[in-house]
C-alpha cells in the first residue's frame, strides 16, 4: 500500500512539473507576442520621453504620462507619493505582492548623441549659466518599460494571480527617491511586497542581452565633507601660520591607508577624494581648507570602519600640524544604502532569462561600486529584491572598442543613448517574464 503511494506521488508530480514547465512556455510565448505587438507604441513613447527629460523630484511631465498609462490599463493610482511619484496597484486574486520599480529622473547634461528625437531641454543653475538635461543614465528606457510591463501584465492577467504594486519613483539620480516614497507611507498605503524586482540599462554590454550579479550588486554610497582649519598668514612667513592645505593634503595621503591596511582586504571599499579646495592667492595661506569625499563599501560593518576612520585620520592630522582648532566633519544622513541580489532569486531569474532569450545572452557580471537606492525597498522590509541589467549598447560599438578602437560611450555620458529597439524589447519581455514567474498562487502539497 504504502509503495502505491509512493508511486502515485511520484506520478503526481511529474504530472505537476511538466504542467508548470508548459505553463511557463506558454506564458513565455504569450509575453513575446504582446511585445512584436505593441513594441511600436512603446517605442513611440520611449523617444518622447526621450525627447522630454526632467531632473529629480521635478518629473510632473513624465508622471503624468505613467499615472495615465496605468489608469488606463485598469490600475488603482495612486499621485503625489514624495512630490512626483506614481504608484499603481493592480489586484488579481491569491498569491504574492510583486514590487517592481521604474526611475523617471534625468541629469543635468547637455545631449551630443545627434539624435533627431534628442533632448534640448534646458535648465538655468543658479550663477545663472544654462546646462541641458538628458535621460543619459537610461531612466527614458526604465519608465517606457515600467509602462509597457504594467500594461501587458494587466491585458495577459490570466496567466498569473497575485498584486502588482508599479512604483514610478522620482530622483534616483540624487539618491532620495526611494527614501521619500517610504517615508511617504508607500508601505503603509500600499500592500508589503514580498518580491521587489527593477532593472537598468548597461552599456558595457550588447543590446538585447542580460547581465545578472548574484549578492552584493551596488555599493553604499556616502558623502562626507571635511574642513581642516587653519591660521591664515603670509606664504613667506609660514612658522606665524598654520598651514591648513599642507594638514589637508596629509589627511589625503592618509586616508589611503584605511582600505589598504584597516579594512579586510577581501572586503570591497573606496575613499576618494572628489574635490579640495583652499586658498585664492599665490603667496597667502588661507584660513581653511575643504575637502568632498566619496566613500563606498558593501556591507554596514565596513561602511562604519570607514566612516569612523575618515573622522579619526582628520583629528589625527589636525592635531598633527596644530590646527587652532578640531576638524568639522559632516557625513551626510541620506545615504544611498548597497544593493542585495537575493542569490535564490537570481538563480531564479537566470532560470526565466535562459528560457527566454538563451543561455548565450545572460551574462553574469561582476559587482559594481556604484550606487542605487533600490536597494531601499527590499532592507525595509527583509524581502528579496533583484536588480539585473539590460544591454543597451550598440554590438558593433563594443567590438570596436573591444578590438581597441574608440571607447562606446558610457552611461551618463552626453554621446549615450540605447539602441531603442532591441534594448526595449529585451527589458520588456524579461521583467514581465520574471513578474509572471514569481506571480502564481500557491501550490497544494501533493
Amino acid at each position: 500500500m504504502l509503495r502505491l503511494q509512493l508511486v502515485a506521488s511520484l506520478l503526481l508530480s511529474a504530472a505537476l512539473a511538466a504542467a508548470a514547465t508548459a505553463a511557463a512556455g506558454d506564458r513565455a510565448e504569450r509575453v513575446e507576442a504582446w511585445t512584436e505587438a505593441h513594441l511600436p507604441e512603446l517605442l513611440a513613447l520611449y523617444r518622447d520621453l526621450h525627447a522630454h527629460p526632467e531632473l529629480s523630484f521635478e518629473e510632473r511631465r513624465t508622471a503624468g504620462l505613467v499615472a495615465t498609462a496605468l489608469r488606463e490599463a485598469g490600475y488603482e493610482v495612486s499621485e503625489g507619493l514624495a512630490g512626483t511619484g506614481v504608484v499603481g496597484l493592480l489586484r488579481n486574486g491569491e498569491g504574492p505582492v510583486l514590487l517592481v520599480r521604474g526611475d523617471m529622473d534625468a541629469l543635468p547634461v547637455t545631449e551630443a548623441t545627434g539624435l533627431d528625437y534628442a533632448s534640448r531641454a534646458r535648465v538655468v543653475r543658479d550663477d545663472g549659466s544654462a546646462v541641458g538635461v538628458m535621460h543619459a543614465c537610461g531612466h527614458d528606457i526604465h519608465t517606457a518599460n515600467l509602462i509597457g510591463t504594467a500594461r501587458l501584465l494587466a491585458d495577459l492577467r490570466g496567466l498569473w494571480s497575485g498584486t502588482l504594486l508599479v512604483v514610478a519613483q522620482p530622483a534616483e539620480e540624487i539618491g532620495q527617491g526611494a527614501h521619500a516614497l517610504i517615508e511617504d507611507g508607500l508601505f503603509e498605503r500600499f500592500p508589503a511586497p514580498h518580491f521587489s524586482l527593477a532593472l537598468h540599462v548597461e552599456s558595457k554590454l550588447a543590446a538585447g542581452s542580460i547581465g545578472l550579479t548574484p549578492g552584493w550588486a551596488m555599493a553604499n554610497v556616502d558623502a562626507v565633507d571635511v574642513r581642516i582649519p587653519g591660521r591664515g598668514g603670509h606664504g613667506a612667513r609660514p612658522q606665524d601660520a598654520s598651514d591648513p592645505i599642507v594638514t589637508a593634503a596629509y589627511f589625503v595621503t592618509a586616508l589611503q591607508t584605511l582600505v589598504s591596511r584597516a579594512v579586510d582586504p577581501q572586503d570591497p571599499a573606496v575613499v576618494t577624494v572628489g574635490s579640495f579646495h583652499a586658498g585664492q592667492k599665490h603667496n597667502v595661506i588661507p584660513d581653511e581648507a575643504r575637502l568632498q569625499l566619496t566613500v563606498r563599501s558593501y556591507t554596514d560593518e565596513v561602511r562604519a570602519q570607514l566612516l569612523e576612520g575618515i573622522r579619526r585620520t582628520a583629528e589625527q592630522s589636525c592635531a598633527i600640524w596644530r590646527c587652532p582648532s578640531p576638524p568639522e566633519i559632516s557625513i551626510r544622513d541620506l545615504y544611498t544604502p548597497a544593493v542585495y541580489n537575493d542569490p535564490a532569486l537570481a538563480a531564479r531569474a537566470r532560470s526565466v532569462f535562459e528560457s527566454a532569450f538563451g543561455a548565450e545572452r545572460v551574462r553574469t557580471l561582476p559587482p559594481s561600486m556604484g550606487g542605487e537606492d533600490f536597494g531601499r525597498y527590499g532592507r525595509a522590509l527583509g524581502v528579496p529584491s533583484l536588480l539585473f541589467r539590460v544591454g543597451a549598447q550598440d554590438p558593433a560599438r563594443l567590438e570596436a572598442a573591444n578590438a581597441g578602437g574608440a571607447a562606446a560611450p558610457a552611461l551618463h555620458s552626453s554621446r549615450f543613448a540605447p539602441v531603442p529597439e532591441p534594448t526595449l524589447r529585451a527589458a520588456l519581455r524579461a521583467l514581465a517574464g520574471l513578474s509572471m514567474d514569481l506571480l502564481q498562487p500557491p501550490q497544494a502539497e501533493p
